[in-house]
């Protein structure tokens, strides 16, 4: 089976407006995995080493503009708080200049309109931005405990394979980490990151694509070594959440709406985007569909 060649596989979730997987909000991937030879254990067994990873690198913030991206579904649009790219637009000259000074390099900004800066955007946020924006004016980064240990310039590349390697800093502090993630049954990877959230943050509901516009679905496995973290696909029509328990392991729709409950300790998970090996796609299809 290739990719996408199983016409099952965005058949939708029924009764609800999911396309889901195989008819299923999420799968669950533990046993898939613990077949190709990464156990449950194996998963839990990089907690140690990334929360000393965590002490030992700075870390950077992301999802702070799913409203202004048109990403987050109606009911939940207020839940995003404060975008930055809503303020970013209605800045006084005064407080962009202020804005600017702490640009990596101001020069970058030279007769740069507001809409082109951020994620996804022509010119990225320093680190500097995004603590004055939080400060200043209240934005609401969900994901502060933001760890890339292979970049990706643009979303749309996470599938892209060629060419990607692990940080420096991902190889020495994270060497466990990385290994685990060379064994996950991929082609190759594009994208992979710790997304941790903050006590009492919420991952604020958005989707990564238009489900109408969608011929297969990404691929990627996002891993939860210790529990904790409450994902959730969320079902816009019928105001419902499909909450993920009980796994360390879960492949999703990401063209579904989906978010992360707040609770009172941090979170984190590891998210792997790439390409799945036809053998291991073979084997969830066997499972699920």
């Amino acid at each position: 089976m290739g990719r996408g060649d199983d016409a099952n596989i965005l058949r939708g979730v029924p009764g609800t407006a999911l396309t889901g997987l195989w008819g299923r909000p999420f799968l669950p991937l533990d046993e898939v995995l613990a077949d190709v030879g990464v156990a449950p254990d194996d998963l839990a067994a990089v907690h140690d080493e990334i929360c000393l990873a965590y002490a030992s690198l700075p870390v950077d913030y992301t999802g702070g503009s799913h409203r202004s991206m048109g990403i987050t579904p109606p009911s939940r649009q207020a839940e995003a708080v404060v975008d930055y790219l809503e303020v970013l637009r209605a800045l006084s000259p005064a407080d962009w200049q202020s804005f600017v000074s702490l640009a990596d390099d101001p020069a970058d900004f030279e007769d740069v309109d507001p809409a082109d800066v951020g994620e996804e955007r022509s010119v990225p946020l320093s680190r500097r931005h995004m603590l004055w924006l939080k400060v200043r004016f209240g934005v609401y980064f969900p994901w502060k405990g933001y760890l890339e240990l292979i970049p990706n310039q643009k979303w749309t590349d996470k599938a892209t394979v060629e060419g990607k390697r692990f940080t420096r800093n991902a190889r020495t502090f994270l060497p466990r980490t990385c290994a685990l993630v060379e064994r996950l049954p991929f082609v190759g990877v594009g994208r992979c990151n710790i997304m941790g959230l903050e006590a009492h943050d919420h991952g604020t509901v958005h989707r990564d694509g238009d489900p109408d516009e969608q011929d297969a679905p990404d691929e990627f496995i996002t891993i939860s070594p210790v529990p904790g973290k409450r994902l959730f696909i969320w079902d816009e029509e019928h105001r419902r959440a499909h909450v993920v328990t009980g796994s360390r392991a879960v492949w999703f729709n990401d063209f579904d709406y989906h978010g992360v409950e707040a609770a009172p300790f941090f979170r984190y998970s590891v998210r792997v985007d790439g390409v799945f090996t036809d053998a291991f796609r073979a084997l969830i299809g066997a499972r699920y569909q």
